[in-house]
C-alpha cells in the first residue's frame, strides 16, 4: 500500500529499507524521501518503521537462542 503519495513510497519499500539495515525513521526518511514533502504520512510511516525495526530485532535475537 502507498504510505507516501507525494514520493510514491510503499509499506514494502519501508520494510525493505529496514531489512537492508535502516534502524531509525531518519534513515528511512533519507533513503525514501517519505514524509519530506507535505508530511501527512509521517506519523503512519514512523509507526510502520518502528514496527519493522522491532520485527527485525526479534528475528536477529531468535538466531541467538539455543538450548542449554
Amino acid at each position: 500500500m502507498y504510505v507516501c503519495v507525494c514520493k510514491g513510497v510503499t509499506d514494502h519499500q519501508i520494510r525493505q529499507h529496514v531489512s537492508d539495515g535502516a534502524r531509525s525513521w531518519r534513515e528511512v526518511r533519507e533513503a525514501t524521501g517519505c514524509g519530506t514533502q507535505c508530511g501527512k504520512c509521517a506519523c503512519f510511516a514512523k509507526s510502520l518503521t518502528r514496527e519493522a525495526v522491532q520485527e527485525a530485532r526479534c528475528e536477529a535475537n531468535m538466531g541467538l537462542a539455543y538450548a542449554v
